[in-house]
């Protein structure tokens, strides 16, 4: 497929965060770009405002009939109506990570790939170079607060940033000159069946890097992919000074942290990250160690990372008082959960803290309940809702009660109506909103009252 000849491309399931950013790219390229999605959200809210048509029925006469290319996402159901139409007009289809590859095959690529980390530090990324004399063009899994957008393309735009998604393999489409490993985790095992095959797939995508590039990753994850991984490898860790790149003299301001970052080559001095998760320190620590390995500055990463404003739903900080703190957050996974507990009792040691729960997917609660249930334990008070689908069909016998049960204090399971006003009863405390389906609802919700209160 030549992305040159293309004048119309129709997205099945245009409001992914994924195809979105796809959707962008083609349609700044002065690509007629059109799409269908299950139901209007704020990302499909702001691609209509950008000039893409999109269509929330499923209505195979609003596909246009000049249609060259469909792209669709795995998440779109086989019995989708649309389905029908594609096939009896034989227009070509492509997956959406098909057309990622195709594009990290055109210039030089870094990508980040990883159970969790990915989305933060290759946003992170983008933004250093986004801002330094190399530009960059860049496929993001969230939107970035900087640029209200998952889509940059700047130029001179020397290397292509995207974040590597496991899911569906996805990520051995790419073409690879540079990546980084955050996380090996088992997730996705609707997909893998068991955490052998995950683990198989993250070493061929080790194997995939060129031979004269390199590979980043999490210190303690090296052994597992070594042995296929033909390019130079380098370790980094939050302050391990074992790892090649580390964090060093953390301190912490109010709501933000300042450290350096050192590394191979010297220091990196004086980092301000006004995020206020320690996670987000290692996150930087890696956008850090790829963005000098791709030529950006000590001083352009240093400024880049100080004035990274963070990524819509990733600890996002929606209210802050001197008593009340409401936080949302896109963690589904376990371990994601832990990390998100831990920064969140590092930072606010003296208050109770509160999760209210959304479960994405019923395999993932099915196959990691006792882990969910061991990572909600950290909190104080715990608040549950229904399983978020997505692209599954329910499992008998698998609800949030699975989760429930596992904990000595089983929480209530309770509704997104009820959730909503727990939170803006409170009057003390910390309390977020955990999930990646649509409990974001909640919070956009929660931030049109507290903007409102604050103005009253």
């Amino acid at each position: 497929m030549n992305l040159e000849e293309l004048q119309s491309v129709y997205f099945l399931g245009i409001g992914g965060i994924g195809m979105s950013a796809l959707a962008r790219f083609l349609h700044h390229r002065g690509v007629k770009v059109s799409g269908y999605d299950k139901t209007p959200t704020r990302l499909t809210t702001e691609l209509l405002a950008e000039g893409i048509s999109i269509h929330f029925d499923e209505n195979p006469a609003a596909i246009p009939v000049d249609t060259q290319l469909v792209i669709y996402t795995p998440a779109i159901p086989r019995e989708h109506k649309e389905w029908t139409a594609i096939y009896q007009r034989n227009i070509p289809l492509m997956k959406r990570a098909e057309l990622l590859g195709l594009i990290s095959a055109s210039m030089p690529s870094v990508a980040v790939a990883g159970t969790h980390g990915k989305t933060s530090t290759s946003t992170m990324l983008a933004h250093i170079l986004n801002g330094s004399s190399l530009g960059c063009l860049a496929f993001l899994g969230g939107i970035s607060k900087n640029y209200n957008t998952n889509y940059l393309n700047t130029l001179p735009a020397r290397w292509m940033v995207t974040e590597a998604d496991e899911f569906d393999r996805s990520f051995l489409q790419l073409t690879l000159r540079l990546a980084a490993i955050t996380a090996i985790d088992a997730d996705h095992l609707d997909i893998y069946q068991n955490y052998d095959n995950l683990l198989a797939a993250f070493q061929a995508f080790a194997g995939k890097i060129h031979p004269d590039g390199a590979l980043i990753i999490r210190r303690g994850l090296r052994h597992l992919v070594q042995r296929h991984c033909a390019a130079r490898i380098f370790t980094y860790h939050v302050e391990d000074s074992t790892a090649d790149f580390f964090a060093t003299h953390i301190k912490r301001e109010k709501m933000s942290y300042r450290y350096d970052i050192s590394t191979p080559q010297g220091v990196i001095k004086d980092v301000f990250m006004h995020i206020p998760a320690r996670i987000y320190i290692e996150n930087s620590v890696l956008a850090a160690a790829l963005a000098q390995m791709v030529g950006a500055t000590f001083e352009e990463i240093s400024r880049g990372l100080s004035n990274f404003k963070g990524i819509r739903r990733r600890f996002e900080v929606i209210y802050h008082s001197n008593d009340f703190v409401y936080i949302d957050d896109y963690a589904h996974h376990p371990e994601e959960i832990k990390a998100l507990a831990l920064s969140l009792r590092d930072l606010f040691p003296d208050k109770q803290l509160t999760a209210i729960f959304q479960p994405h997917l019923y395999s993932r609660t099915r196959d990691l309940a006792d882990d969910f249930a061991q990572s909600l334990s950290l909190f104080d008070e715990v608040f549950l809702l229904d399983i978020y689908p997505a692209r599954e069909k329910p499992i008998r016998g698998v609800t949030s009660k699975m989760i429930a049960r596992r904990m000595v204090v089983p929480p209530p399971i309770i509704s997104q109506q009820a959730a909503f006003n727990l939170i803006v009863s409170r009057k003390s405390g910390v309390v977020v909103t955990v999930g990646a389906g649509d409990i974001d609802k909640i919070a956009q919700l929660a931030e049109s009252h507290f903007t409102n209160l604050e103005k009253a």
